[in-house]
């Protein structure tokens, strides 16, 4: 069965509305520097709480979803498509910076997003 565009979105929507457990090595902040043609992802580290919620490590407090949260990364990386990021980023830092699937497999989405607005001249903005 062959979806529609409008049906694809639909899926998407929905499953990005599901509840996902944090990674408790850190999260990542993704965007794309087109004047370099490269994807960056900035990692920074966190503590998940009882309730389950990203704690700064610095302030003890929580790490708001939405706005913009002004802390320094603990690693910057850059690359020119989806496969280099995700070579720099799960196989050259030892111990990998990862520690669930469903993480590695939402970077992995999250890298081809960027890779294709980046070659097709479009806004990112990470999901």
């Amino acid at each position: 069965m062959n979806l529609t565009f409008e049906q694809r979105t639909n899926i998407d929507e929905k499953l990005s509305k599901r509840h996902i457990d944090l990674d408790p090595s850190g999260y990542f902040i993704i965007f794309i520097d087109p004047e370099a043609g490269l994807i960056c992802a900035k990692h920074f580290t966190n503590i998940i709480d009882e309730r389950g919620l990203a704690i700064n490590p610095e302030t003890g407090k929580p790490i708001p979803a939405k706005g913009k949260v002004e802390r320094q990364q603990t690693t910057k990386f850059t690359a020119r498509t989806a496969k280099e990021m995700c070579v720099k980023i799960f196989e050259e830092p030892r111990p990998c910076q990862i520690t669930m699937l469903d993480h590695a497999a939402y970077l992995g989405r999250e890298f081809m997003r960027a890779e294709m607005a980046l070659f097709n001249g479009k806004e990112y903005i990470q999901d």
